[in-house]
């Protein structure tokens, strides 16, 4: 083996694993990072899917439905007041100018209902569409993740 093909492939050892482990999106002026989903037990009837949204641009613009291959998808917000939690849907989450928006456990999230015996197992993927005002239609994949993996993953987030 030459020395030419030892770096080839020490190369693409350590650059494709960033490849794979990332999956950002960009539409206009807004980029989505990492997409993805928990993964549901056999009976549940509704997985959670969470995504980091940051719009460069100078005008704010906003997300007013996400599509996919269920019954309903829909975006809601979670809050805890006075020990009470509530979920409320949220017919648009506006991404300001210069900012970004999170949609995390325990807050902001997007609600696949209807899976109907079909769960979100790791390892999966979920074809979406997000839907702007302004920046337009743009295709995702939110990767479904074991929920143990999650804490760390969102650690490893939490800069942004």
């Amino acid at each position: 083996m030459t020395s030419l093909t030892r770096l080839m492939i020490a190369l693409s050892v350590a650059i494709l694993p960033g490849f794979a482990m990332g999956h950002d999106y960009k539409v206009g002026d807004l980029h989505v990072e990492h997409p993805f989903a928990r993964a549901t037990p056999k009976t549940a009837m509704t997985g959670a899917g969470y995504l980091t949204i940051l719009n460069s641009g100078t005008e704010d613009d906003t997300l007013v439905a996400i599509e996919a291959d269920y019954p309903r998808v829909m975006m809601h917000d979670s809050a805890t007041v006075d020990g009470i939690a509530t979920m409320t849907q949220m017919d648009g989450v506006t991404i300001p100018a210069g900012g970004t928006v999170s949609f995390a456990p325990g807050g902001l999230h997007v609600m696949f209902m209807g899976l109907n015996g079909d769960p979100l197992e790791a390892g999966e993927s979920v074809p979406a569409t997000l839907v702007f005002e302004k920046a337009g239609r743009l295709d995702v994949v939110f990767k479904v993740e074991d929920s143990d993996n999650i804490a760390a993953d969102n650690d490893a987030h939490a800069d942004h």
